[in-house]
C-alpha cells in the first residue's frame, strides 16, 4: 500500500520533504500562512498518514529548531488519533540535534498526528448552535474577520441594574486549541440549569464570551497569526480594520458594555503548568485591583488542583509590548481584574497523565472550574 501524507483539511499544516519508506519520512513545520504570504511563526502541525498499519514509522521534523518556541520541544510528546475523537500521546517522541523525532507503530492504516488535540470549525459551529438553543444564552455576530468569516459572541444573561459585565475571550493564537476546549467546558457548566454556581453567576453577571477570536488562523492551521499575518495579542493598543478587525470588533463591543472582569485564555508551548499572567506591571494598577486579583487567584487554586502559582512568566518579560496585550490593555482601560490564563501543550508537571498529557478534556474541566472564582469575584 502506498504511503501518503495529507493536510488539506481544517487546521491541517505540514510540509512533506520525502517519503522513502515508513521509517524514513522527512517533514518540515510549515510557517503561518496568510493573504500576504508567510508569517514568521511555525510550530503547529496536523496531518494524516495513510498506509502504514503495523509498520514502524519514523517521522523526522527537520526544522524543529526553527520553531517559534524551540524550548517547547524537550519533554514534548506528539498527539495522535485514529478517529479524531480520542487522542493519545506518542511516548517515543524526542528532540535531538535540532530535529523532532516521532517513532510509532500505527494499528490502522489511517492515523492523524498533531501538535495538540485540534478543535475544529465544525465543532465550533455546533457549539454555537447549542448555545443559541439555551434559554440562558444568545449568539451575536460582531462582524467579519480578515477573510470574511463570522466573529461570534455568546452572551449569557440579560443586562440589568447591578449585574456585572464579564468578558472571556479565547484562541487569539489559533494553534492554542486548548483555549477553545476550555471555553466549551466553561459554557457547558454555565448553561447547566441544575448547577448552583452557574445559577448564581447568571444572577449576578452578564457574560460575553468569544470562543474563537481567530477563526481564519485556526482554519489555515496557523500557530499565532490571523489571515493578515498579525499576532492579535499585540494589537490591543491600536487595532485596525485592515490588520486586526477581530480585535477592533471585540474592543468596540467592550466599550459598549463595560468590563468588570476579563479573562484571556491561551496555551504556552514551553512551560508544563497552568498559570496566570497577572497585571501588576500595568500603569495605574490600584491596590483594589491587587486585592481582587489575589482573591481571584486564590479561589481558582482552591477550585482546581491543576492550577498553580509557583511557575509562570518572569516579571518584565513583555516590556514595551505590555499595553498591546489584551489583558494588560483591559486592566489599564477598565481598572478591573484582568488575567491571561495559560495551559500547557505538554502535560501538567504537577499532575501528569502518561496516556493523554494535557488534552481537550482536561481543558474543559479547567474551564468548568473557572466559574468558582468568577462567582467569588462577583460577590466580593
Amino acid at each position: 500500500m502506498t504511503l501518503r501524507i495529507s493536510s488539506n483539511f481544517d487546521s491541517g499544516a505540514i510540509e512533506v520533504l520525502s517519503i522513502a519508506g515508513p521509517e524514513d519520512i522527512r517533514l518540515r513545520l510549515r510557517a503561518d500562512q496568510g493573504i500576504h504570504g508567510e508569517a514568521p511563526f511555525r510550530q503547529w502541525f496536523y496531518f494524516r498518514l495513510h498506509g502504514a498499519a503495523g509498520k514502524p514509522v519514523r517521522l523526522v521534523f527537520e526544522n524543529a529548531s526553527e520553531a517559534a518556541y524551540p524550548d517547547g520541544w524537550p519533554g514534548y510528546r506528539c498527539v495522535a488519533s485514529y478517529d479524531r475523537r480520542t487522542w493519545f500521546r506518542i511516548s517515543t517522541t524526542r528532540y535531538e540535534d535540532g530535529q523532532l523525532l516521532v517513532e510509532h507503530i500505527p494499528e490502522r492504516n489511517s492515523i492523524y498526528y498533531a501538535y495538540f488535540e485540534p478543535y475544529s470549525h465544525e465543532r465550533h459551529l455546533d457549539f454555537l448552535g447549542r448555545a443559541e438553543m439555551s434559554p440562558f444564552a444568545s449568539v451575536r455576530n460582531l462582524g467579519a474577520t480578515v477573510e470574511g468569516r463570522d466573529l461570534d459572541l455568546i452572551t449569557v444573561g440579560r443586562p440589568a441594574p447591578g449585574k456585572q459585565p464579564v468578558w472571556i475571550i479565547a484562541r487569539q493564537h489559533p494553534g492554542e486549541s486548548m483555549a477553545e476546549w476550555f471555553v466549551e467546558g466553561l459554557l457547558e457548566r454555565l448553561l447547566d440549569a441544575a448547577d448552583p454556581v452557574s445559577r448564581r453567576v447568571r444572577e449576578n453577571a452578564v457574560l460575553y464570551i468569544v470562543p474563537n477570536m481567530n477563526p481564519d488562523g485556526a482554519i489555515r492551521g496557523n500557530l499565532r497569526t490571523n489571515a493578515a499575518g498579525i499576532n492579535l495579542n499585540r494589537e490591543w493598543l491600536a487595532p485596525s480594520q485592515e490588520r486586526s478587525p477581530e480585535v477592533l470588533l471585540v474592543r468596540d463591543a467592550m466599550k459598549e458594555t463595560g468590563v468588570g472582569l476579563f479573562l484571556d485564555i491561551h496555551g504556552d508551548e514551553a512551560l508544563p503548568y497552568v498559570f496566570f499572567s497577572t497585571a501588576e506591571e500595568v500603569p495605574g494598577f490600584s491596590e483594589e485591583q491587587r486585592m481582587r486579583q489575589a482573591r481571584f487567584v486564590a479561589d481558582f487554586q482552591a477550585a482546581s488542583p491543576d492550577f498553580q502559582t509557583a511557575q509562570g512568566y518572569l516579571p518584565g518579560c513583555f516590556s514595551d509590548e505590555l499595553l498591546s496585550l489584551a489583558s494588560k490593555w483591559v486592566a489599564h482601560h477598565f481598572g478591573c481584574v484582568s488575567l491571561t490564563l495559560e495551559m500547557p501543550f505538554k502535560d501538567n508537571a504537577n499532575l501528569q497523565d502518561g496516556i493523554h498529557g494535557w488534552n481537550g478534556e482536561r481543558s474543559k474541566r479547567l474551564g468548568a472550574a473557572m466559574l468558582n472564582p468568577v462567582l467569588g469575584c462577583l460577590l466580593s
